[in-house]
């Protein structure tokens, strides 16, 4: 170890002396000649160049006045009238269907009346419409009148006989009232019926008075 660390130290010192040797020469040259020239290089003699200044360019005259223009008087130009073709008429023929004869549609039948009276008349036993001497006022039956008289009845649900009224008279008074007080008394009959059903009806009779004895 001792020996190559002596061997290394000798190449250093060998190379720095070389080093040192090296600068040294160089600092010789540039101290003695290369300096010197270098100088001489940078410094040259300044030679004089007069450079000639060029004359300005001479003064352009000045334009001459406008003259004045003479402008013409306006004139209109022609007026020029165009004339316009009409727009071609276009026509278009158009089929209209002919309308439908109108449709003759019979009346609906009118409707039935709803029935207001009695669908069956009354009907009344003719033994009770019979009137005999027996019935005759006694004053009527001496005085021998006789007449008919027409009177108007009202029957019952019952077919009773419920109201009377002279609607012709017989021209004696006592015939008259005993025709009512005979139909209210003894007039018998079937009541009318209306859709089946018993209702008040009304009818005129007529009582003839007539003696068949004398």
């Amino acid at each position: 170890m001792a020996y190559a660390d002596q061997g290394m130290s000798k190449n250093r010192m060998m190379t720095f002396g070389i080093v040192a040797v090296l600068h040294v020469l160089m600092g010789y040259l540039l101290v003695s000649g290369l300096a010197l020239k270098a100088v001489k290089a940078i410094v040259q003699p300044l030679e004089s160049v007069n450079i000639k200044e060029e004359a300005p360019p001479p003064d352009e005259p000045p334009p001459p006045p406008p003259k004045d223009i003479e402008i013409p008087p306006y004139v209109p130009p022609p007026e020029v009238s165009v004339a316009q073709e009409a727009a071609p008429t276009i026509t278009t023929q158009t089929t209209v269907p002919a309308p439908e004869p109108p449709r003759y549609t019979p009346p609906a039948p009118p409707a039935p009346p709803a029935p207001t009276g009695p669908t069956s008349a009354a009907q009344f036993d003719p033994r009770s419409l019979a009137v005999s001497e027996d019935d005759y006022p006694p004053s009527s039956l001496r005085a021998e009148e006789e007449g008919l008289v027409k009177v108007k009845v009202t029957i019952g649900v019952n077919g009773r006989v419920t109201a009377c009224e002279v609607a012709a008279t017989s021209g004696f008074p006592k015939l008259d009232e005993k025709s009512c007080r005979l139909a209210m008394s003894r007039w018998r009959s079937k009541p009318a019926l209306q859709n089946g059903t018993p209702v008040e009806s009304s009818m005129i009779r007529l009582v003839r008075w007539q003696i068949t004895t004398k």
